[in-house]
């Protein structure tokens, strides 16, 4: 399964702490879990099996709620049993198809001139 996952403090601790520094704490626990991830501006995606891929979240979260007393939690799941490599085939997937947009592009751009 996929998980996008988006969890960041609702509150900080000073006026002046930075967000950034506790979503920090939560990419850790991701990275430190040995699954395949991927963060981006908007979300951390993991990819595993539904028990290691929960467990990733609620511990990304506990590091988040360390230093906040109240997150915010965000979670989309793409439930596919038996497939796995899916973190990049599905954009492998969906480049293959733009580049043959490209490709057809190219061809109409050929013929016309």
């Amino acid at each position: 399964m996929l998980i996008a996952f988006s969890v960041a403090p609702t509150e900080t601790p000073t006026a002046d702490a930075e967000m950034s520094e506790a979503v920090a704490e939560a990419v850790r626990v991701v990275r430190a879990s040995g699954l395949p991830h991927e963060t981006n501006a908007m979300f951390t995606l993991v990819e595993g099996e539904w028990d290691e891929v929960m467990e990733v979240v609620k511990h990304a979260t506990e590091a988040v709620l360390a230093v906040s007393p109240r997150v915010s939690l965000v979670l989309k799941a793409d439930i596919r049993p038996g497939y796995s490599g899916q973190l990049r085939g599905k954009v492998a997937s969906l480049e293959k198809h733009l580049s043959e947009d490209a490709a057809a592009l190219t061809v109409d751009e050929t013929t016309q001139n």
